[in-house]
């Protein structure tokens, strides 16, 4: 696939703010929120949406990520806060229970989510993720304190700009977790917006912050024992490793190693199946 797969543009308002979306598939089939990882957007299905069989595939630019509003200026980012939103684009969507596809953060988010409200979700398909990142207890206060500090630093700086467009193209391929050349560029066309320098990131700037607070391992683990959605778990064998004991946590779960990195459900040659497994592990 060398263009942007034809994708309906979706607004949703949640709380006063803006949540911008993409969706494929039939209006009348029964919806899927996907949920993208951190610093990605909407656009990471591309690949993944258009093999998706007897669904309409809805997948939200979380706040602060793509055409979404970012939070108030006062507000850090808690990525428990993104359950409320996901909660409110469904009740707006006019379903009680719904299925969620979450990639690295995305995946994290539908835990929390599966796991605070076991009874709005059918099934859950999670890619490279299960459950955020975790703070020690002992470390609470000095991860305060770093949160703080860099929030302080950051104050009145410049987001730096690219040139020109194939510049943010090849900085996204050459990223921590790379992606391919065409995969770079839905990601790049979606996150970026012109500068009088060039292009920036559309995304929130305060997204490179660490966390104020994050949950403990324990409080993590209550949420994945209360999942009782049927749960797909894919991985990718040059991914990051998952817990097994959190995997050992979860009551219905099928778990599927392919090769592949991190953004595995963007290679070309793991996408087709990726949507094979998830077309037999049934959505509805």
């Amino acid at each position: 696939m060398n263009d942007t797969p034809f994708a309906d543009a979706l607004r949703f308002e949640v709380n006063g703010h803006r949540i911008a979306a993409q969706s494929w598939g039939d209006p009348a089939a029964p919806p899927v929120l996907a949920l993208h990882g951190w610093l990605d957007n909407a656009a990471t299905f591309n690949r993944l949406a258009p093999r998706l069989q007897g669904v309409r595939l809805i997948a939200l630019d979380l706040m602060g990520h793509g055409y979404s509003d970012h939070r108030p200026a006062s507000m850090p980012y808690y990525i428990w806060d993104n359950v409320q939103d996901v909660l409110g684009v469904a009740d707006q969507l006019g379903v009680e229970r719904f299925s969620v596809i979450g990639h690295s953060m995305g995946a994290s988010i539908a835990s929390l989510l599966a796991g605070a409200f076991p009874e709005r979700l059918n099934k859950l398909v999670l890619i490279e993720g299960l459950g955020p990142l975790v703070t020690d207890p002992d470390d609470t206060a000095e991860q305060l304190a770093l949160a703080i500090r860099k929030r302080e630093r950051m104050r009145g700086r410049v987001q730096k700009a690219y040139s020109d467009f194939e510049s943010a193209v090849s900085a996204r391929m050459n990223g921590r977790w790379p992606v391919d050349s065409q995969a770079a560029r839905w990601l790049v066309e979606r996150g970026l917006e012109p500068h009088r320098d060039g292009y920036i990131w559309r995304s929130d700037p305060r997204l490179m912050l660490p966390s104020i607070m994050r949950m403990s391992e324990a409080q993590v683990e209550s949420f994945l024992r209360r999942i009782s959605a049927a749960t797909l778990l894919i991985l990718g064998k040059d991914g990051i490793p998952q817990s097994d004991r959190r995997i050992a946590l979860l009551r219905n779960i099928r778990t599927e190693r392919l090769a592949g990195g991190h953004h595995l459900h963007l290679e070309e040659h793991a996408a087709g199946l990726i949507a094979t497994l998830i077309n037999e592990f049934g959505l509805v």
